[in-house]
C-alpha cells in the first residue's frame, strides 16, 4: 500500500502519549502509532462481536468447570474484560442444551445461543452472519480455553488489514492441531492435523475475521480449518499472532 508522507504538528502531551504506545514490536515507531490510533479513531467501533462455535457432542465439556467455573462461562468472562459487548454461540440442540440455556444465563456478557443443525464449523458460523452486520468479529472454538492479551491480537489485525488473523501457540505435538507455516506475520500454509509435520506452529482456536471473509464460502466450505484456513492462506490473508497464554484443550 502506498503511504504519502505528511507533516503535522501536535501538542508535547499528546506527542507523549503517542509515544508510550511504540513497544517495539506491534507498534514500532511513532509514525506507525500516530497511523493506527488514527484508523482506530476513524472506525465506528472496535470488534465488539464473539461468536463461539460449540458442536452439540461437546456442550458437556463446555459444562464442566475451569477455574471455579464453567468453561463457558470463563470463555465468556474473558470476551467480557476485554470490551466485548456480544456473544453469540452456535450449537446443535441435545441433552445438554437445557442445562447450557441455564449456564448461559447466569453470563454477565449477553449471550444467545442460536442451534443450527448443520455440519462442520464453517457452516455454523455462516448460520449467523446476518447477526455480525459489517464489523470484524472474533470467533472462537467452543471447547477452547485460552487466556491471553486479545487487546494486542486486535491492535494486529488492525495494523495488518487483511481477511483473518489466526491465534497460534507452539506445540509439542503438531499432528494433534492444525499446522502454520509462516513467513513474517503472515500464515503462507496451513493443513488441519497434517499426516507430515511442517511446524511446529499450531492453531490456538481463537481467530478474529472481517466480514468479507464470507465470500470466499461455497457448498464446499463446511469446515474453516480444511476448507477456509486453506484458502485464505493461499491468497495472503492469513496473519498470525501467537497468543502466550493460559491455554486449555477441553475436549
Amino acid at each position: 500500500m502506498t503511504k504519502a508522507k505528511i507533516a503535522i504538528s501536535l501538542d508535547e502531551p499528546l506527542l507523549r502519549q503517542i509515544d508510550s504506545h511504540v513497544d517495539g514490536s506491534i507498534i514500532r515507531s511513532r509514525s506507525q502509532a500516530i497511523e493506527y490510533f488514527l484508523q482506530k479513531g476513524l472506525q465506528e467501533q472496535s470488534i465488539k462481536t464473539v461468536v463461539l462455535l460449540l458442536k452439540g457432542e461437546h456442550q458437556h465439556t463446555s459444562l464442566s468447570s475451569l477455574h471455579k467455573r464453567s468453561l463457558i462461562l470463563e470463555q465468556l468472562h474473558f470476551f467480557y474484560s476485554h470490551g466485548i459487548k456480544q456473544a453469540y454461540i452456535v450449537t446443535q440442540h441435545t441433552k445438554e442444551s437445557v442445562k447450557l440455556y441455564s449456564e448461559v444465563q447466569q453470563s454477565i456478557l449477553p449471550a444467545e445461543i442460536i442451534e443450527a443443525p448443520v455440519k462442520g464449523n464453517a457452516q455454523a458460523l455462516l448460520a449467523v452472519k446476518d447477526k455480525l452486520s459489517n464489523q470484524d468479529f472474533i470467533v472462537m472454538s467452543g471447547d477452547v480455553y485460552n487466556h491471553f492479551d486479545l487487546h494486542q491480537m486486535e491492535k494486529k489485525h488492525m495494523q495488518q488489514d487483511k481477511l483473518a488473523t489466526m491465534g497460534l501457540m507452539s506445540i509439542n505435538e503438531p499432528s494433534r492441531f492444525g499446522n502454520a507455516i509462516l513467513d513474517g506475520d503472515l500464515i503462507i500454509d496451513f493443513q488441519e492435523k497434517p499426516k507430515h509435520i511442517s511446524s511446529h506452529v499450531g492453531n490456538a482456536g481463537i481467530y478474529l475475521l472481517k466480514p468479507e471473509v464470507f465470500a470466499l464460502f461455497d457448498e464446499h466450505t463446511t469446515s474453516l480449518e480444511n476448507h477456509l484456513f486453506p484458502k485464505i492462506a493461499k491468497i495472503k490473508q492469513l496473519v498470525g499472532f501467537f497468543t502466550h497464554g493460559e491455554y486449555v484443550h477441553a475436549a
